[in-house]
């Protein structure tokens, strides 16, 4: 038993050597599965079922909520109102966002990851549904307090990206909140990726969709020794 909880640990050294070990695979996987056209079930090299329930070869899963999640939900509590964490994994955010009083819905691409999180929480208040994001609205249109995006943008490119920025907004209800957790990177540099870490001007789409920036907080994340800019935004709908 000690064994396998170890292997959910991520400050564990063989955890971390997994995780070190599996960046090659992964980095290919994802360059697959961001090709044009790649955006529904059909057409993804699913990473989740590539790892084979090692959280260690998903290199996104924290298994931990965001810090910035969790600072912003000490001072907004739900209070029963409705939340949606888009791309939500493992469901680390998701159950956060739960614990904090909202009615939270979750959606993932991966059905593994879906399933794979429902079982890491089986007794979970959240509601964890297979979907595409690019199928939630007419559905979910404005249907949202609070929308929390993180590091899914970054994971497009192309017609599929474009679009992303006015699907996430019209998820938002009116006098409801976005909050967004993503990579920068400088404007007009070309990236190898995926990610594609968004640059500032694309950032600033969410206004072109009506919304209203409130706060944005940039700082960097450390990951096997390279820094990486990030940025918190709160965004407001009227």
């Amino acid at each position: 038993m000690a064994a396998e909880s170890r292997m959910d640990d991520p400050t564990d050294p063989a955890f971390l050597k997994r995780r070190l070990d599996a960046r090659g695979k992964v980095a290919a996987l994802r360059a697959e599965n961001s090709q044009e056209g790649a955006s529904t079930a059909e057409g993804v090299t699913d990473i989740y079922v590539e790892a084979k329930g090692d959280p260690a070869a998903v290199p996104w899963a924290d298994l931990a909520p965001k810090p910035q999640l969790l600072g912003w939900l000490a001072d907004n509590p739900g209070r029963g109102r409705r939340a949606i964490d888009i791309g939500c994994g493992l469901g680390d955010n998701a159950e956060a966002i739960s614990a904090a009083g909202y009615c939270t819905t979750a959606f993932d691409l991966s059905r593994p990851a879906i399933d794979w999180a429902r079982r890491r929480f089986p007794d979970s208040a959240v509601k964890y549904r297979q979907a595409d994001l690019f199928d939630m609205v007419p559905e979910g249109r404005g249907d949202f307090d609070l929308v929390h995006e993180c590091h899914t943008i970054q994971t497009l490119s192309g017609k599929a990206r474009d679009k992303s920025f006015s699907v996430i907004a019209d998820l938002v209800a009116p006098g409801g909140t976005l909050l967004v957790l993503a990579s920068l990177g400088q404007q007009g540099t070309q990236v190898s990726g995926p990610p594609y870490p968004l640059e500032p001007s694309e950032l600033a789409r969410f206004e072109d969709a009506g919304l209203t920036l409130v706060s944005e907080n940039r700082f960097s994340v450390s990951w096997f020794g390279r820094e990486y800019p990030q940025a918190f935004q709160v965004w407001r709908l009227a």
